[in-house]
């Protein structure tokens, strides 16, 4: 356990009683849960740090689209301060104020796809009054966030991390019991290659899920993309060497053994807390760091380069790459939500 954890013990009853209390208030009065006119399918998890919910949201926002259900996303903007709440994010908007993972996604959905908003409910009605056209709506993050009715809860979970010690915040990685899996219409595990036997898991859904099936998926880096130009390249990059690996994620070990499963090897790594990335000072000692360590060039995550801008360009030496995201086999997930929702 670490220091900070040990210290910050005794606060585990207190939280784990403000969930239970949320939580009954919330089975007790259904009717609190506010409903929107169109669908609304929540991707959420039940333990912090992160499972994957981004791209999974990206890859069923782009399926629905492509399946005839017109969407848009709800996002909390976690990290986003902004004096419009909620606020449209487009491709231009400054991360600053809608936070990273949601301009992450409004630059590969295009406009009018990404509403920011601390009451999701509100983003729902910003959303709908831009498109009318909406048969659906993504609510990112959206398991805890109980104020907005959804029709479908995806629970999200990291197939190697899994529940962790299986204690809740901040004794473990729980946000919620265990018994909250009740609540979720079906389970996606991620990363699934890198779960050698899928039996546990399975037992776990089994003891406490809803009863509902499971997906199996996995997220691939399918290439690079140069950060100054945008040109794209293929992964593993070939005749340069070894990268220096940098990323600010929940799970940045994610990140870095993705890298070395496409092929990619790296020299270095250094992670910054979830959500956060270097300034232009920051990035000249990365790039150091780099140098010291025999890497010739740098990689990071798209949700870690839309928070770049020409500050960090003034600095920038050696080049640096971005690792694009996709998820695979998430086809039977695809035809399930949308079987759903017809």
């Amino acid at each position: 356990m670490s220091i900070l954890r040990y210290l910050a013990a005794p606060l585990s009853p207190l939280y784990g009683a403000v969930v239970f209390a949320r939580n009954r208030s919330f089975d007790a009065h259904p009717e609190r849960a506010v409903h929107v006119e169109v669908p609304v399918v929540s991707v959420g998890n039940l333990s912090a740090g992160g499972t994957g919910k981004t791209p999974l949201t990206l890859f069923l926002a782009e399926g629905l689209e492509s399946a005839g259900w017109p969407n848009a996303v709800l996002s909390r903007g976690y990290g986003g301060r902004r004096d419009v709440d909620p606020m449209s994010v487009e491709v231009d908007s400054d991360p600053r104020q809608t936070g990273d993972e949601p301009l992450l996604m409004a630059r590969r959905l295009g406009r009018h796809r990404v509403v920011v908003g601390r009451k999701r409910h509100a983003a729902a009605l910003r959303a709908l009054s831009q498109r009318p056209d909406l048969r659906c709506l993504l609510l990112d993050d959206g398991f805890q966030h109980r104020a907005l009715h959804r029709d479908l809860d995806l629970l999200v979970l990291d197939g190697v991390r899994r529940w962790g010690n299986g204690r809740m915040l901040p004794l473990g990685d729980l946000r919620e019991p265990v018994e909250s899996l009740a609540r979720a219409h079906a389970l996606v595990v991620t990363r699934t290659a890198r779960v050698p036997v899928r039996s546990e898991i399975e037992a776990w859904w089994a003891r406490h899920g809803s009863g509902g099936p499971i997906f199996w998926v996995d997220f691939l880096l399918g290439g690079l993309r140069r950060w100054d130009t945008g040109e794209p390249t293929p992964l593993p990059l070939a005749g340069q060497g070894p990268a220096f690996a940098w990323c600010g994620l929940g799970n940045p070990e994610a990140f870095y053994a993705d890298l070395l499963l496409a092929g990619q090897s790296w020299a270095g790594t250094h992670s910054f807390p979830d959500h956060r990335g270097p300034s232009p000072a920051g990035l000249r000692r990365l790039q150091a760091q780099a140098r010291s360590e025999g890497a010739g060039w740098m990689v990071c995550t798209e949700k870690d380069a839309v928070k770049l801008g020409t500050g960090h360009a003034s600095v920038l030496e050696l080049p640096l790459f971005v690792a694009e995201q996709r998820v695979s086999g998430g086809e039977l997930l695809l035809d399930w939500v949308v079987a759903q929702l017809e």
